[in-house]
């Protein structure tokens, strides 16, 4: 593979990153908001991370990370709160995080980096800063090609579908077809992790912490089956708001999941037993943090914070929810890596005038 440098904006974990460079793309830096991403990002992908807003980023700290490599990627994964099908239901188009996309634009003209990748929920589609997003790409000379990815076709074991767009100089970038006729199940990505209860922490591994239960729930995840929700359970242990007429439309929470199945979709929330289907299949308590990272993709080994430094169930709850699934970040690093071998053999087949005016066929390297 040719050189290559890509920052990826929007790194949080190192989720996406760690991906690219699985398939032989070179992350030289990331880009984030939040100081507790660089820990994660650094030691785990040997890469540069920037505590910088994108609205303030300027493309003159970037070009100096590209450097001379010969293709140069800007990846990118904006917010995707504001086009999630929940925030449909409000007034967000006027919140600083829609802005967030225009600046990715903006730093795509001032840079006209070869590459450009971007991922978010389906829904994102559905809204004008995308579409202008997508014709401003087109009006600046790359072809774009976007599509909706089916993670679980492609060996995540959990059940999560993805904008991707793909945005080259050189022409169509295509996503490799799927690699898994038969899906990861739970069973497959987290069965050989230790038990631990609710509450507890794994000594030899303080990511694999549980939420503590309070004893009501200690009761309702007893009386929950995998697959199944709070109707499942006796009357005594539903609660208030689900008996009401309104709070029947909600089934999805307070379930367990199955073994033989992938994982629902991770939210930032997904270590609480009460905010979705996110209950162990046989254990009873709620995902753990080191399960809920596996279940997004990353090693088993991935570092999320120092040796010693507390375990901060929210905060690292919510990195790992948001984070782009290593699998996908795969995905779009085969097809990138594919892409740019073509051109590289391409160029290597165009004749070339020597200096005696005779065509010979040299290889551009």
């Amino acid at each position: 593979m040719t050189e290559t440098a890509c920052i990826d904006l929007f790194c949080g974990a190192g989720g996406l990153t760690h991906g690219l460079q699985a398939k032989g793309v070179n992350v030289v830096a990331g880009v984030d908001v939040d100081e507790n991403c660089r820990h994660p990002f650094e030691v785990n992908n040997n890469a540069i991370f920037l505590l910088k807003d994108v609205q303030h980023l300027r493309s003159e700290e970037l070009r100096t990370l590209f450097g001379s490599a010969r293709f140069k990627i800007l990846a990118g994964c904006a917010p995707c709160q504001p086009f999630s099908t929940y925030a449909q239901r409000y007034d967000t188009a006027g919140t600083p995080r829609w802005a967030l996309l225009y600046h990715f634009g903006r730093l795509i003209r001032e840079l006209e980096p070869d590459v450009v990748t971007m991922e978010n929920v389906p829904t994102v589609a559905k809204h004008k800063v995308f579409s202008d997003f997508v014709n401003a790409l087109e009006e600046t000379g790359y072809v774009v090609h976007t599509e909706v990815v089916d993670c679980r076709a492609y060996g995540l074991p959990q059940n999560r579908r993805r904008m991707v767009l793909l945005a080259s100089r050189f022409g169509k970038i295509t996503i490799p077809p799927p690699s898994h006729e038969t899906y990861v199940s739970v069973r497959d990505a987290i069965g050989h992790v230790v038990p631990v209860t609710d509450g507890e922490k794994d000594p030899k591994d303080p990511l694999h912490t549980s939420s503590k239960l309070s004893p009501i729930n200690r009761q309702r995840i007893r009386a929950s089956k995998p697959g199944g929700s709070w109707r499942d359970w006796p009357r005594e242990l539903v609660a208030e708001c689900h008996k009401r007429a309104t709070g029947k439309t909600y089934p999805g929470v307070y379930g367990r999941m199955k073994w033989d199945e992938p994982a629902p979709t991770l939210t930032t929330q997904f270590f609480g037993f009460g905010n979705g289907r996110f209950g162990h299949p046989e254990q009873d308590r709620a995902l753990s943090l080191r399960e809920g990272a596996i279940l997004q993709g990353f090693p088993t080994d991935y570092s999320f914070l120092p040796m010693g430094q507390k375990v901060h169930l929210k905060a690292l709850g919510r990195m790992i929810g948001n984070a782009v699934p290593v699998t996908l970040g795969e995905v779009i690093g085969s097809a990138i890596t594919a892409h740019l071998a073509s051109i590289e053999a391409g160029a290597s087949e165009q004749p070339v005038e020597s200096s005696q005016g005779v065509e010979s066929q040299t290889c551009i390297a």
